[in-house]
């Protein structure tokens, strides 16, 4: 029976095919491996084993990039390896002898080499910097050896290296292994194996590898790697060996074991709810003082805005409620210190976007609803009302709440809501004034604070606060409402209104309280369903706008541009799943499974069973961007649990 995740065995040796689809693992400390399917590195940022060091305040560094694999059979050499180099040339060309891929629990790879039959398995090992390689000879008639390459880097997963005299060519033999290290300022990397073999030195300069993500998005994209030597073997039909590469030394004789326990922890991507599980698990980090979220691979780190619009669609599926309740928990310590404690948040120098703080809000509404008010607001009151005293005190030119209570934000040059990409130095869309989202959000703040307020009979809260919450409720309906496109108005600049289709009156509908009625919502989800759904989510803008750009490609200022011109994010699905099934109940199921299968699909394209950063505006909706983002991941889940919801 075919895996869930299963590609086209026809076109595995075409390299238009396999080259952009990509491999990702993590191990919840920070660490990486990711490829192309085939094992030709196409970024920077790939490699076999890709750690953080604490002593460089945890940024990555590829350590081992990459490892050829041949086998030796009547004294010829078949090297299963791929490297890109200069013209488009490929040596060697090991992709050539893969006949099958299989992604269970582990991404497996089966090469045929005339009679010999090898599968090539990998895992990373969780909360540990080692990556696992097993390699299994299932056909061979005549004596084989193994022949391991090591393509080494030791070097930021941000930069490229180059032939140097600077690298230490030294190695240490250890137990069935050696162990380098190519600057002193790096730990040793350990290659060991789980039986004995001879490392024959051949240290040597692979000049010149390319990576041709890189290439197309106009970067730096040629490098040189450091080969010490190589492995060498005999294996048997039948058996397996184990490669480790580490950053700690290891004993080959667990080797074996450890592979099969790693291995059964992994949860099996047998359908699309748990390929996603498997999805969300990896951005996990437990570093030794906390726990945290990333937002992204490979090159995105923690984010506020990323964990707290994540937290509640992606809870369920992890293990542990104390990992939730520690996250939330971090995030707030970072709002009250990066945010409320430092008196310059609102200088137009360091101002980023402003719907972070108000996010909390809906995160904690969404994730303790079973809560008692009393408890809640006991245990978030502070920083609640610091927050809402964030806005309402600003008063300052460039952001501020005006008389009718909507918070307005203008720095020039400056792009202040979650769309802040840029192209040539300008915001691709500064949507200057007043957000529809920000103020949805605003205003869902003020409601749950006055609510919880009440509740628990703080009578001072409510007297200081009710007023505005009801001049925002007037000013969102006066100021948002009539858009002659349908659905809400984007933005408005004091006599200026921004008319663009966007995502973003999604978020404003979406909010636990909102002041638009049910037909408002009605139309907002009819104009997202006719110009913006596609199937791989939600578009950023309308395709008739004269701004729209359908494809995201060429240098960053052209992808800045189109990316939120018409680029593609999943997230908004959970929005939209949301307020549909709100309006159209059980009769909305088929609907909503229907926009299913576009994941369904994307679980076999860009990188293999999770979801990008965004995708195309227009068809197929190739994917782009970083290549699994988390507030995608726990998007989906979400329309998921919802079908599920809906069905009981």
């Amino acid at each position: 029976m075919d895996s869930y995740i299963h590609l086209d065995k026809s076109k595995l040796i075409n390299l238009e095919y396999t080259l952009f689809r990509e491999i990702l693992r993590t191990n919840r400390a920070g660490a990486y491996s990711s490829s192309s399917i085939i094992g030709c590195n196409t970024r920077k940022y790939h490699g076999l084993l890709v750690a953080p060091l604490k002593e460089f305040d945890y940024k990555r560094f590829v350590f081992l990039s990459s490892l050829d694999i041949s086998v030796v059979q009547h004294e010829k050499v078949f090297n299963l390896g791929i490297h890109k180099y200069d013209g488009s040339h490929y040596d060697p060309k090991g992709h050539k002898y893969i006949r099958d891929f299989i992604m269970d629990t582990t991404p497996k790879l089966v090469y045929r080499i005339g009679g010999v039959v090898l599968s090539v398995e990998k895992l990373l090992v969780e909360k540990e910097d080692q990556v696992l390689i097993k390699i299994t000879l299932e056909e061979a008639h005549s004596p084989t050896t193994l022949r391991l390459k090591p393509f080494l880097a030791f070097r930021s997963v941000r930069e490229l290296t180059h032939e140097n005299l600077e690298v230490s060519t030294k190695y240490r033999v250890i137990k069935n292994g050696i162990k380098i290290r190519l600057y002193d300022v790096f730990p040793y990397l350990n290659m060991q194996l789980n039986k004995k073999n001879e490392f024959v030195p051949v240290p040597d300069w692979y000049r010149g590898i390319e990576y041709i993500k890189e290439q197309n998005r106009g970067n730096e994209h040629k490098e040189d790697l450091y080969v010490p030597g190589y492995f060498e073997l005999p294996i048997k039909k039948g058996e397996s060996v184990i490669f480790s590469g580490s950053l700690t030394e290891t004993s080959p004789t667990t080797l074996k074991t450890k592979f099969t326990k790693e291995e059964a922890k992994r949860v099996p991507r047998n359908n699309l709810f748990n390929t996603l599980v498997n999805s969300a698990l990896q951005f996990i980090v437990k570093s030794e003082k906390k726990i945290s979220l990333l937002a992204g691979y490979h090159w995105y780190g923690e984010s506020i805005r990323g964990a707290l619009a994540s937290l509640p669609w992606a809870a369920g599926v992890f293990e542990d409620k104390k990992i939730v309740e520690e996250i939330l928990a971090n995030n707030i310590k970072r709002i009250q210190k990066e945010i409320l404690d430092n008196p310059d948040i609102y200088n137009p120098a360091t101002l980023e976007s402003i719907d972070v703080p108000l996010l909390l809000f809906w995160t904690v509404h969404e994730l303790e609803n079973k809560t008692s008010a009393k408890t809640l607001w006991k245990k978030y009151k502070k920083v609640f009302i610091g927050i809402l005293k964030l806005y309402r005190d600003a008063n300052r030119e460039h952001i501020k709440v005006l008389d009718n209570g909507l918070i307005y934000a203008k720095v020039e040059g400056r792009a202040l809501t979650w769309m802040k990409l840029y192209s040539h130095g300008r915001p691709v869309t500064p949507r200057y004034g007043m957000a529809v989202e920000i103020n949805a959000m605003w205003y869902n703040a003020l409601r749950y604070s006055l609510e919880l307020a009440e509740k628990s009979g703080d009578k001072k809260f409510v007297a200081e606060w009710k007023d505005l919450a009801d001049n925002v409720e007037v000013a969102l309906r006066d100021n948002f409402l009539g858009n002659p496109k349908g659905g809400l108005i984007d933005c408005r600049d004091y006599g200026y209104a921004d008319y663009s289709v966007r995502p973003n009156q999604l978020m404003a509908i979406a909010m636990p309280y909102t002041p638009f009625t049910k037909e408002e919502k009605k139309e907002v989800i009819d104009i997202v369903k006719k110009l913006l759904l596609t199937p791989r989510g939600i578009r950023t803008l309308s395709p008739g706008n004269p701004a729209y750009i359908g494809f995201i490609q060429g240098d960053i200022n052209k992808r800045n541009l189109a990316m939120h011109q018409g680029g593609v994010y999943p997230g908004f699905v959970a929005f939209f799943a949301e307020e549909y099934l709100e309006l159209h109940k059980r009769s909305g199921l088929p609907f909503i499974k229907k926009m299913v299968e576009g994941f369904e699909e994307e679980m076999m394209e860009h990188c293999l069973g999770t979801i990008s950063e965004c995708y195309d505006g227009n068809p197929p909706h190739k994917g782009k961007g970083a290549v699994s983002m988390l507030w995608n991941v726990a998007g989906v889940l979400r329309m998921l649990n919802l079908i599920e919801q809906y069905s009981e």
